[in-house]
């Protein structure tokens, strides 16, 4: 039954797809490592498998469009002359094309129409994720501090992703409302500002612990990217990491280096974020 082999495999096709799209996801959520084991991975690698099953074969899907391509190549009777050529060059070349990856949030998240006219336009009308939101909120104060420092925008916005967790994790003040600070500054004697004291992780001897620390709080997200533009430019301590800004591995090392953070990974995870950083930004742009 050649018309249900090729629903078959296309759905198959896609399914591959959409588990290697929610392990491009994982890979940029930060880890704590005090809970991941062998067991807890297996388990999500199930659950990511499950799911996209689940989200294979649904109709307006990226199976229709490899199913006019098969029935395209094997001179089936469905795929009319006028079926518009899809992304998808053969089995042996599959090229899914410029499709926006949203990282970080719900694996459930839906994926833009592959022709370069449909992508924008449902760029246009679809509701953005959070990862996307938070670059559309920000990009315009991440190019100032680029004006500013010669970093890279995307580099900025992608270590302020990292920190916040796409600004979902900032530090509270006492009342409750947010610090603002996107960036985990911590607040050290010559800092006169507003403090926001809280709890959070912090690798010792390569441990991770829980402590209490004072961080930085500022009126606006604007003046969080200014200071954090000063601390870059201005302070000895990061000078190697700026003149290593040309590319995200480069800055990412560098701030690791210059013991921004702690964390042993830091160095890894931020240079993944600013990739998927710079994929979205394409996207809502």
């Amino acid at each position: 039954d050649q018309k249900s082999a090729i629903k078959d495999t296309a759905k198959q096709l896609e399914s591959l797809f959409m588990q290697e799209l929610m392990k491009s996801m994982r890979s940029t959520t930060m880890n704590s490592g005090m809970l991941e084991n062998s067991g807890t991975e297996m388990g999500t690698n199930m659950l990511d498998s499950q799911r996209a099953q689940q989200m294979s074969g649904l109709p307006g899907g990226l199976s229709d469009m490899i199913i006019k391509q098969l029935q395209r190549q094997l001179g089936g009777a469905d795929a009319s002359a006028d079926t518009p050529i899809s992304p998808f060059k053969g089995l042996g070349d599959l090229s899914i094309g410029k499709l926006p990856l949203p990282a970080g949030d719900s694996a459930t998240a839906a994926i833009a129409p592959a022709s370069a006219a449909g992508s924008a336009s449902a760029a246009s009308t679809r509701k953005l994720s959070n990862s996307e939101q938070f670059v559309r909120q920000h990009q315009a104060d991440a190019k100032a501090a680029e004006a500013a420092t010669g970093i890279p925008a995307n580099h900025i916005l992608g270590q302020a992703a990292l920190e916040s967790g796409w600004g979902k994790h900032q530090p509270k003040m006492a009342d409750g409302t947010s610090s603002n600070n996107l960036f985990g500054i911590k607040a050290n004697s010559s800092w006169t500002g507003k403090v926001a004291e809280v709890t959070t992780t912090e690798y010792i001897g390569g441990v991770a612990r829980k402590v209490t620390a004072k961080f930085r709080a500022y009126d606006s997200y604007e003046d969080a990217f200014k200071d954090h533009a000063k601390l870059l430019s201005q302070s000895p301590r990061y000078s190697q990491t700026v003149a290593q800004a040309d590319t995200a591995q480069g800055f990412a090392r560098g701030l690791q280096k210059a013991g921004y953070a702690t964390d042993p990974a830091y160095a890894d995870k931020l240079t993944k974020v600013i990739n998927t950083t710079l994929r979205l930004q394409r996207s809502v742009t």
